[in-house]
């Protein structure tokens, strides 16, 4: 039997599942080729900024609660009391990076500025009308899939927490100028669409579907056994198929648990969890949409994923305070400081520390991305979260003055040793300058993108912000 570099199995209703590439199955020259994997970049959008120090006359001084102190080798001592130290287990493939700022586009809102500049490094299609809002240009994770995906498709656009709301929920990845693009929200659909299957599937067609039919694993396991016994297969190929099975395995699992007919009269009564408003139900999809992005770039299906969660400003979804075990208000109140969605609502007592801890919450998530990547090994010995970059990121710099300065990038993962790891670090510019392009521009070269004239990335995002990476950040 002859493998091509991405052999598929055949599945459920037609669904076809890309295998890990095997290092004794290729041909020589190939097997040399592919001693570094194509890289891959998967994004996690958090809204309405972190905890992190500041100073007003009305809220009064606010600690730090999110940024490594010292800046530099990252440690259990320099995370300590920070949201950070939730990734410590993680710390030396981090490069956090300080001073990525945005530039103050005329928005009209600063919950629109960020979001809809947060990948594009472009200001408004029309200036000033706010919740309205359109980026004027492509996003950079829709870059990657248009340019490096096979066959050029899209690359994954997943979004967790209640549909709709302001800036009308999915809105940070575009194809063009005011071509917003729609997202994956049911984890059971991304599945699908990552496999090439079909989705939507009632409930009932779902519940039909899983019982009829056995996991992809089982229709094959006669082919599956010949295909592990192959001599040419080193114990590294073996231990790659048998780890890409089992999270095939575990993702049919968590994925047909959401669809049992026990839970339909409970979703009749309630929205599922990833349209709820519920932050552990939110954050539980985050992890089902995490495990598809996973699957997807070890099987090479694309290289690019981004990850929304809630809203433009997340103002619905309500996160449990671990020490009270009791929802919070909901997240952008939290983030204001004050119970309402402008400035006229009273202030909460202690919501510098409950936005602290909604900070922590999303450093667990991501920490969870980054187990799952870990756990795939590649056939050259290294694990498949160094083989790209995880970026955790937000719009904004804080929760009550909508900062467009220190927006948050916390990235994992060296891209095949393209990134600095271990270490937080100030990146170039300033206010008056701004540099997110740059950061985008250094996140698309790690990943393979070239400017015009062929060298790395260094032009993307408003034409008029000047061109360049952040070379602070390069290993």
């Amino acid at each position: 039997m002859k493998l091509s570099r991405r052999r598929v199995l055949q599945g459920l209703g037609g669904v076809m599942l890309g295998l890990p590439v095997l290092e004794g199955l290729l041909p020589r020259k190939v097997q040399a080729a592919e001693a570094d994997a194509l890289p891959f970049a998967i994004f996690l959008r958090q809204a309405d900024g972190v905890a992190a120090a500041q100073s007003t006359s009305e809220l009064g001084n606010e600690p730090e609660r999110f940024w490594p102190e010292p800046l530099g080798n990252l440690s259990t001592t320099t995370l300590a009391g920070k949201s950070l130290v939730e990734l410590a287990d993680h710390r030396a493939r981090l490069l956090v990076v300080r001073n990525v700022n945005m530039k103050d586009y005329n928005y009209g809102d600063g919950h629109a500025r960020g979001a809809l500049q947060c990948l594009t490094a472009r200001g408004p299609a029309v200036e000033g009308v706010g919740g309205d809002s359109e980026a004027s240009g492509e996003s950079l994770d829709h870059r990657i899939g248009r340019e490096l995906n096979p066959q050029k498709r899209d690359s994954l656009y997943l979004y967790a927490g209640q549909a709709g709301g302001w800036l009308g929920g999915p809105c940070i990845s575009h194809r063009g100028s005011a071509s917003r693009r729609a997202a994956l929200h049911d984890p059971w659909v991304a599945y699908q669409t990552m496999v090439g299957g079909p989705g939507g599937l009632s409930p009932e067609a779902r519940e039909q579907l899983l019982v009829r039919q056995k996991s992809l694993n089982d229709l094959v396991s006669g082919q599956l056994k010949a295909l592990q016994s192959r001599p040419e297969l080193s114990s590294t190929d073996k231990q790659r198929l048998d780890l890409h099975l089992s999270n095939v395995r575990d993702l049919e699992v968590a994925l047909s648990c959401r669809a049992r007919a026990d839970e339909e009269l409970r979703l009749q009564q309630q929205a599922p969890g990833y349209n709820s408003t519920d932050g552990d139900e939110v954050l539980a999809t985050v992890r089902l949409h995490m495990d598809i992005a996973v699957l997807a770039v070890a099987c090479g299906t694309t290289r690019s994923v981004a990850i929304q969660v809630g809203n433009g400003n997340d103002s619905a979804t309500r996160y449990r305070d671990p020490t009270t075990g009791q929802l919070m208000e909901n997240f952008h109140y939290i983030s204001h400081r004050r119970a309402s969605h402008d400035a006229s609502g009273g202030i909460i007592a202690g919501s510098d520390v409950l936005h602290s801890r909604v900070d922590a919450q999303f450093a667990q998530t991501f920490n969870y991305l980054l187990d799952q990547l870990a756990a795939y090994s590649l056939p050259n010995g290294k694990k498949l979260v160094d083989q790209g970059v995880s970026v955790w990121f937000n719009d904004l710099g804080n929760g009550p003055a909508h900062s467009a300065r220190h927006i948050p990038f916390i990235l994992a993962g060296s891209c095949n040793g393209y990134l600095k790891q271990g270490v937080a670090v100030t990146a170039a510019g300033g206010n008056s300058s701004p540099n997110l392009n740059k950061m985008l521009n250094t996140l698309g070269a790690a990943v393979g993108l070239k400017n015009a004239a062929g060298g790395p990335l260094d032009d993307f995002g408003d034409s008029t912000l000047p061109k360049g990476l952040l070379t602070e950040l390069l290993a």
